[in-house]
């Protein structure tokens, strides 16, 4: 993508969506952390699921520590590797009790020394709890980055370092969850929606699907070169 095409892409991202949230539900930013963390390799959608009794039982650190590793994993036993992310989930709770007061650190470091959380994870609760410019990398992000050439990188912290480079300072904030609802509803890994789709202008690849749609012969776009897609949502740390 040349740097010229950055501005109106986001543009336009952001004229269809003002204001993208996640969709993820929670109601503080230890909900939020949670949430996140029980997300890896599953979607929000199943997650929220079982967040809405978790959460209504255990809003907080130290009510999620007293629910015991049973019950936990219980209340969690929908989303995939739900072992490893209740006990991972008490002992953050653990942590965040004896260590910061029961709150949520608003720095990376202490993010990611919590277990299960990574730099995706951390990086989603510094944007969206703490409002950072930070660009949390999952399989939507890492997929739209490479397919439009917006910033193509081999892995996730490539694709984030660019990220953080090319995006324009006043879209940052929001970037990201403009790039995973795209990925999530329209550019879709096995059949992207290129038809529909409102910045393939500015797409390296949604060029090319609009010169062979022209030409007769429609073809789906796909990875750059060398690259691998990530298989998930996230990370268990």
């Amino acid at each position: 993508m040349q740097p010229e095409s950055i501005e109106p892409f986001f543009a336009t991202l952001a004229k269809a969506n003002p204001h993208p949230q996640s969709e993820l539900q929670y109601s503080s930013v230890f909900e939020l952390l949670a949430a996140v963390l029980l997300s890896a390799q599953a979607t929000d959608v199943g997650v929220n699921k079982a967040t809405r009794q978790l959460f209504a039982l255990a809003p907080t650190p130290h009510k999620m520590l007293a629910l015991g590793q049973d019950r936990l994993t219980e209340l969690v036993r929908t989303i995939g590797l739900f072992r490893t992310k209740a006990r991972n989930l008490l002992a953050t709770c653990r942590i965040l009790i004896e260590q910061h007061g029961g709150q949520v650190p608003r720095s990376r470091a202490a993010l990611e020394a919590l277990p299960g959380v990574g730099r995706k994870t951390a990086n989603v609760v510094l944007n969206v709890a703490f409002g950072e410019p930070t660009m949390a990398v999952d399989t939507h992000v890492f997929r739209i980055s490479n397919r439009t050439g917006l910033a193509p990188g081999r892995n996730p912290l490539q694709v984030e370092e660019r990220l953080l480079q090319r995006v324009p300072a006043h879209y940052a904030v929001d970037a990201h969850h403009w790039l995973i609802l795209h990925g999530r509803y329209v550019c879709l890994a096995r059949a992207p929606r290129c038809a529909a789709c409102a910045v393939r202008t500015w797409c390296d690849e949604g060029r090319a699907w609009a010169a062979k749609s022209a030409a007769g012969a429609t073809a789906a776009p796909t990875m750059k070169p060398g690259t691998k897609q990530v298989n998930n949502d996230g990370e268990a740390g």
